[in-house]
């Protein structure tokens, strides 16, 4: 049974057409009938339909026959954005191989090439796909020499194919049949099993995604999760499936399976750890389990104060589907009541929010995203920032440490100039430049993180017209030249908006941000001055001029001296309230700090 077992992934960029490779491996080993068929079939959520990305790794076991012998094949079809190239390690750790799959049109891509490392650590065999065969600007010869000029992947036996028209399908079956290894498990060994993917059921509980790697698990059997330390019964098993998972009794090694354990929480799996038999424990654990951290910090605030409560619920509720999320009650003295929200990157950051606005009915205010800096204090201690409002007085500062990262750039070789001008303005260093083909060039910087979780990827594309990908990796923490902006709003900081800044830039942030939140406050009846400030020193302002209001209207006629007296009259109201005035700041407001560069 063992020997007919095939465990491989999927490695592409997003857009590589992945999930519909997918669809179509489904329908040929006829897992599912027409009639259950949908496009991106094993994405199960709605905004992984409408972006067309793979947000969480998911499975399908399928039968297929070849030579008379009926194989099992199970796919893990995993994410293809960087933000969760955690899952994509646990899930190529769980295969003996991977497809390759490279868009006949556009080439080798920056994730792709991350991946591709992830999968030669994990000692897994390759095939190229080349996919997309069908479009107009296929030339898959040219994408099979990029292939083996980057990764060093020999391609005289890549599979043609075209996942949408259903060309060269078949082939693909049978070369995953005849190269791909099967597992090599021990069938004696005590129980040893890793979770590669969690997710929580409103029926059943806390799921967990297993690889058996020896031995097998048992319903009914007491199992104990390494990561915890707590044991735990085998309340049912089943195989996965898109569409309805298929009931078992037991997963023998090197299979593929869902395990229920009747928990509440998703904590209690964490994707990577080991699970194992509690009486007859393995000695050591899967390696490279490691917690999922967070990169990128952000406030969310209720539009409306009430719905705090509601916020918390909600988040609670997304964290049973996704562990890597923390979140920790906070406040603000303009927003209010809300949560510092820690995200693996920014595209999981906008997914979060997406999806407690639409599935909780929440509107939400997201504050300027912000990575962890280490802060040096004159006293020597060591202590970690979250939010800029967390940063000591400037006298208590010896060094501030910013995280950095290795980033990967592949770009058309035309639009070069307008990369390196866009990386060195986000103080990157060149590490590497290498030309693949006279046509792309590969990229290798190390950036400040706190430069690219903004709006860097966009700005990528734009200078790129849309040509060149991007993949990053955190590599150290380096001493910056760094100072906390504040925005004073008639006198007075909104922390929300404050953000850390290089000292280099902070005028020019300054002046842009009081410029562009001029245009957003709403006019008052007195005047509001809008400044931007490095501790105490103010280095730019925007007055917001008042309303005018007519109070000589009720005047007809008569001596100028009444009109003068009123006119006094509202000068001297209007001071006062100057002194006392409040003033609303729009959604907007909070925004612009995305946008300011």
């Amino acid at each position: 049974m063992q020997k007919r077992i095939r465990n491989f992934s999927i490695i592409a960029h997003i857009d590589h057409g992945k999930s519909t490779l997918a669809d179509r491996l489904i329908s040929e080993c006829g897992a599912i009938t027409d009639r259950e068929m949908s496009d991106q079939v094993m994405d199960t959520m709605d905004i992984e339909k409408e972006r067309g990305i793979t947000i969480k790794a998911q499975s399908v076991r399928l039968n297929y026959e070849k030579d008379g012998e009926i194989y099992t094949l199970n796919l893990i079809d995993t994410p293809g954005h960087v933000d969760f190239s955690y899952e994509v390690s646990r899930s190529l750790a769980s295969s003996e191989g991977a497809l390759l799959v490279v868009d006949a049109s556009q080439g080798v891509e920056a994730q792709t090439i991350a991946n591709v490392y992830i999968a030669l650590d994990n000692d897994l065999e390759l095939i190229p796909v080349i996919n997309k065969i069908d479009l107009p600007a296929a030339d898959a010869e040219r994408v099979k020499e990029e292939i083996e000029s980057t990764i060093g992947l020999e391609c005289d036996n890549a599979i043609e194919t075209s996942a949408k028209e259903g060309i060269g399908i078949k082939e693909l079956l049978d070369a995953i049949v005849d190269r791909i290894p099967p597992p090599n498990g021990d069938e004696k060994a005590p129980t040893k099993a890793l979770i590669y993917d969690s997710w929580f059921d409103s029926y059943l509980g806390s799921l967990a995604l297993v690889r058996v790697i020896d031995g097998e698990i048992k319903k009914g059997q007491e199992v104990l999760v390494m990561g915890t330390g707590k044991k735990h019964e085998v309340l049912s098993l089943t195989y996965p499936h898109p569409i309805k998972p298929i009931p078992t009794n037991s997963l023998k090694t090197g299979e593929i399976g869902i395990v229920s354990l009747g928990l509440k929480s998703v904590e209690d799996l964490q994707v990577g750890d080991t699970i194992t038999d509690a009486k007859n424990p393995t000695q050591e654990p899967v390696e490279g389990f490691e917690e999922a951290k967070s990169f990128v910090f952000a406030g969310l605030y209720p539009i409306e104060t009430d719905k705090f409560e509601d916020l918390r619920e909600a988040l609670k509720k997304l964290k049973l589907n996704d562990a890597s999320l923390s979140f920790e009650p906070e406040t603000s003295a303009a927003l209010g009541f809300g949560f510092r929200v820690g995200f693996l990157g920014m595209l999981h950051m906008e997914v979060v929010k997406e999806r407690l606005e639409r599935e909780f009915n929440l509107d939400l205010i997201a504050t300027a995203p912000t990575v962890i800096y280490k802060v040096v204090q004159t006293d020597g201690e060591v202590i970690e920032i979250h939010n800029p409002s967390e940063l000591p007085p400037v006298n208590k500062i010896d060094k501030i440490l910013e995280p950095y990262v290795k980033a990967t750039i592949l770009t058309p070789s035309e639009y070069l100039g307008n990369v390196i001008t866009l990386v060195n303005d986000k103080r990157g260093i060149q590490d590497k430049m290498e030309y693949l083909t006279p046509e792309r060039v590969l990229l290798e910087y190390s950036i400040p993180m706190n430069e690219i979780v903004m709006d860097f990827y966009d700005k990528l594309k734009s200078v790129t017209k849309g040509y060149a990908s991007f993949d990053y990796e955190m590599s150290e923490y380096r001493e910056g030249d760094l100072v906390k902006l504040d925005i004073r709003v008639a006198g007075e900081i909104v922390d929300a908006l404050s953000i850390i800044v290089p000292a280099s830039k902070a005028q020019s942030r300054g002046r842009e941000f009081v410029k562009t939140m001029k245009e957003l406050v709403p006019r008052q009846l007195f005047e509001v001055a809008i400044q931007a400030s490095v501790g105490n020193k103010i280095i730019a302002r925007e007055t917001v001029k008042s309303m005018g209001k007519n109070v000589t209207a009720k005047c007809y006629g008569g001596d100028i001296s009444r009109k003068r007296k009123l006119l006094e009259k509202q000068k001297a109201g209007k001071k006062r309230m100057k002194a006392i005035g409040k003033v609303q700041l729009p959604q907007e407001a909070f925004l612009t700090v995305l946008k300011i560069d």
